[in-house]
């Protein structure tokens, strides 16, 4: 039952019709311009256009929102440091030590508070439902990278879920153990490691068990499922681009176009 309302909320998605190399270029569109350019509006006009995409990617709003809280999180501590250590510009209203808070430096840590999240959510909406398998397939007949490497950046996918459950399950026994309600950076530090121990055991069993199983094989391999490239993709590169150009277009009319290092 639960593998087939998946499989249903799967498809109303417009998204899960666009190949996952695709979205890969899509995500660079959407990215690497905002690199040449050093501005709140570029990137704001970014985020507003991008957020009016949302009912294309079968996520909610509330659920964009939940995963964009690590970059909203990341966001201010990097608009801070631009705010205290850009280069001075303009009238300066104050300097400690190395820090300098000016015109050009608020100007710059307002596009940067702007910015991470116009870099981040891309990626949020193009591979916030994607299948292991499906990226894996198209890396190997789109893409045309080398089997082994995409089995194992398939592997590797495979096992970032065990990851969090061995930390919920660690954290369980922790606090069954009573250590779990004190010292919460020293609990983090010595978790992190137990799970890199668990990390390279596991990685070392799963290497091992991968080559008996041939997957290391230089014979030329083939794949269960297709992936190929449709029209839909197409529309859906042109129509990144297009929300790029728009943004660019807008920090440009505005006068706020400014490129990086200028």
């Amino acid at each position: 039952m639960t593998a087939t309302i998946t499989s249903r909320d799967r498809s109303v998605a417009w998204i899960d019709g666009v190949n996952p190399v695709t979205r890969i270029l899509i995500a660079l569109a959407l990215s690497v311009p905002l690199f040449v350019t050093l501005d709140a509006v570029s990137a704001a006009t970014a985020v507003v256009l991008e957020l009016l995409c949302v009912p294309l990617t079968g996520l909610t709003y509330a659920t964009v929102l939940r995963r964009m809280i690590p970059v909203a999180v990341f966001a201010p501590v990097a608009a801070l440091s631009m705010l205290l250590y850009a280069q001075p510009g303009g009238t300066v209203y104050g300097t400690f030590l190395f820090a300098t808070v000016s015109d050009d430096s608020i100007a710059l840590s307002g596009a940067v508070l702007v910015r991470v999240p116009a870099l981040g959510l891309p990626t949020i909406l193009l591979f916030g439902r994607a299948d292991p398998t499906e990226l894996a397939d198209a890396l190997a007949q789109v893409a045309k990278l080398p089997a082994r490497f995409v089995l194992g950046v398939l592997a590797g996918a495979r096992t970032v879920g065990l990851f969090v459950d061995d930390w919920r399950t660690m954290t369980l026994a922790r606090r069954a153990r009573g250590l779990g309600d004190r010292g919460a950076l020293r609990r983090f530090l010595s978790m992190a490691f137990v799970l890199l121990v668990f990390a390279v055991r596991r990685g070392t069993t799963l290497a091992t068990a991968m080559e008996a199983r041939g997957f290391g094989a230089p014979a030329e391999r083939t794949w269960a499922r297709p992936s190929r490239l449709h029209p839909r993709d197409g529309a859906a590169l042109f129509g990144a681009v297009a929300l790029m150009a728009a943004a660019l277009t807008a920090a440009v009319t505005t006068g706020a176009f400014r490129f990086v290092g200028g």
